[in-house]
């Protein structure tokens, strides 16, 4: 086939093909290759609200993109010398797919995530993340076909001051149990939002290494109570080896001076922070050999 014929088809090929995934096929390689961070989030369990209200808060520093797995596969294929770690990326293009390209390393940007998660209403077939509790009190709605909704749902209720009013707490829903559509319903109207959504990242790439979801979860406190034990095992280890830095230098000039204190107070040596101390101890050991005659029968004399 001739360089003609060849060029023919290829624009043939490229006039046929969807405009969009065109757009999609370009735009890919252009950010693959202005940031430091890929990051892929699966989103089946996310909400078209959720999202738009991720772009817009983090529209500076994280660039979101719905994706079609094959069109991002097909052009990241293309870019693999240029951009370190693509090639594993690609493997995990199953299902429903968002890319996030950012300079936010990985850590950071599932911490961020984390923060900004968000309760939403629940639908018929949500699991219930922890136990569901209505709460005793005013729940403001007027009596009506509504009262057939809590009691199904086995919640006590009274009608006072023309409102219906829950008895007392009821747990409604176990953790892990299914909550129905009536019961979604019913929480809706008290306005109990017991569904946390928010985007994970569940794999990224960042300078040619890949991260993986279990990699990137981090429990801050557990995170900063683990860096307070190594401070404080390293500053007990710098004073017992004497080593002289900003934070150990107090202790261990304390440390000096008591040891220089019950030495002298040890050998009797007397100074104006061992005075007291000596004759303390002089008092005492005198007292103990005084009972220690009279228990074989010396008495001292007055």
């Amino acid at each position: 086939m001739s360089q003609t014929t060849t060029a023919t088809v290829k624009r043939v090929n490229r006039t046929s093909y969807p405009k969009k995934k065109i757009k999609l096929y370009e735009d890919l390689q252009t950010l693959a290759k202005s940031y430091n961070v890929i990051a892929l989030s699966k989103m089946t369990k996310v909400r078209s609200a959720q999202l738009m209200s991720i772009r817009k808060k983090f529209r500076n520093e994280i660039k979101i993109i719905t994706i079609k797995n094959k069109v991002a596969q097909r052009s990241f294929e293309k870019i693999f010398n240029d951009v370190k770690g693509l090639e594993f990326l690609n493997k995990e293009l199953e299902g429903q797919c968002a890319l996030m390209f950012t300079n936010i390393n990985p850590f950071k940007l599932n911490l961020t995530f984390d923060k900004n998660k968000i309760f939403l209403a629940a639908k018929g077939g949500d699991i219930a993340p922890n136990d569901l509790v209505i709460p005793a009190g005013n729940t403001g709605i007027n009596p009506g076909p509504v009262l057939s909704e809590f009691k199904e749902s086995k919640v006590p209720t009274k009608i006072d001051q023309g409102t219906i009013w829950v008895s007392k707490d009821t747990v409604v829903a176990k953790t892990g149990d299914s909550i129905s559509q009536k019961l979604a319903a019913l929480l809706s109207k008290l306005d109990i939002k017991p569904i946390e959504a928010g985007i994970a990242v569940n794999y990224a790439i960042a300078e040619g290494l890949e991260f993986k979801e279990k990699d990137l979860k981090i429990i801050l406190q557990d995170y900063i109570q683990e860096i307070v034990k190594s401070y404080q095992e390293a500053l007990t280890l710098s004073v017992e080896a004497v080593y002289f830095n900003k934070e150990s230098l107090p202790l261990i000039l304390l440390k000096a001076k008591q040891q220089a204190i019950s030495l002298s107070t040890e050998s009797g040596y007397l100074s104006p922070d061992t005075t007291e101390l000596v004759i303390a101890k002089a008092n005492s050991i005198a007292d103990n050999l005084s009972r220690q005659l009279e228990s074989r029968g010396y008495k001292a004399n007055n």
